[in-house]
């Protein structure tokens, strides 16, 4: 009996010291955002959870290429999924429209205006910059929510494409009554209540190689018992992605090759497993 209680308590006492081991390693979220803007960010996006690190992935429900988004997500159903909510279509070559009549989000083409702030580039072609409404913003997010979960049902979260739901004070309650109202436990805002904390590269991150090290500078930085969340847009520099492009962001489909060769390296997957940072999901947040 004696030696049965021994063993019952070393067990214990075992689980207790490996719980409070794991809750002391650094925790990071790699989301991949923009799933839908193309058919090789699609590939990209799946490649980087399949063979790398990649732990979630964000969704342009408007986006042409969402249809397929769909399809490819069934390939990893233990992915975490958020819906990337969008109130612009930034690209000069490909384009896309809100999922509603809204007109005071659209331009005069009917599709969603390319920036939310002034941009120098594109004057007078931000959502700030014409007369939106709150009302059609609800509407138009709405219905991007309820397209994204009836056809994934396992959405986790709410982000925003491009700072859209931090548009200005209204637009973040409006988000927090959505996320609630729709039983989403998590969004962007609700990140920093939780003490989620922003990583970012370290350094130079022009290069494929400069990326390499800023990235790897970055793991090196995480702190003991924290939380981070590393966003970046995976795709590859194929000629479909070559063709997308803005006014002041010419390199996509370079820059995006870089963000998948990062995420899939050896190197930096080895680095994860020596330094024990545990990479998660949105859903594991209140863990």
């Amino acid at each position: 009996m004696t030696t049965r209680i021994f063993l019952t308590l070393s067990i214990i006492l075992s689980s207790l010291y490996s719980a409070t081991a794991q809750s002391n390693l650094p925790r990071l979220i790699i989301r991949g955002d923009d799933m839908g803007y193309a058919h090789a960010g699609n590939e990209a996006i799946l490649k980087c959870y399949k063979e790398g690190i990649e732990k979630s992935i964000e969704v342009l429900v408007p986006s042409p290429w969402f249809p397929e988004a769909v399809e490819m997500l069934k390939q990893i159903p233990t992915a975490d999924v958020g819906i990337h909510l969008t109130l612009t279509s930034e690209w000069d070559n490909i384009k896309w429209r809100p999922l509603t009549d809204c007109p005071s989000l659209r331009d005069a083409d009917g599709y969603f205006y390319p920036m939310i702030r002034p941009n120098k580039n594109y004057p007078k072609r931000s959502v700030v910059e014409n007369d939106w409404k709150l009302a059609e913003i609800e509407k138009e997010f709405r219905a991007q929510i309820e397209l994204a979960m009836r056809k994934i049902p396992r959405i986790s979260h709410l982000s925003g494409h491009m700072g859209c739901t931090s548009l200005n004070d209204e637009v973040k309650a409006l988000v927090k009554k959505l996320a609630q109202e729709y039983h989403i436990a998590q969004y962007d805002m609700s990140l920093m209540d939780s003490g989620v904390l922003m990583a970012g590269y370290i350094g130079a991150h022009i290069t494929s190689d400069e990326k390499l090290q800023s990235f790897m500078k970055m793991l090196e930085s995480l702190e003991a018992g924290k939380t981070y969340i590393f966003v970046d847009h995976p795709g590859l520099d194929v000629p479909e992605v070559q063709a997308i492009h803005h006014i002041g962001y010419e390199n996509v489909a370079a820059d995006r090759q870089g963000v998948t060769d990062i995420w899939t390296n050896p190197r930096v997957k080895s680095l994860i497993k020596s330094k024990g940072i545990q990479l998660i999901g949105y859903s594991d947040l209140g863990r």
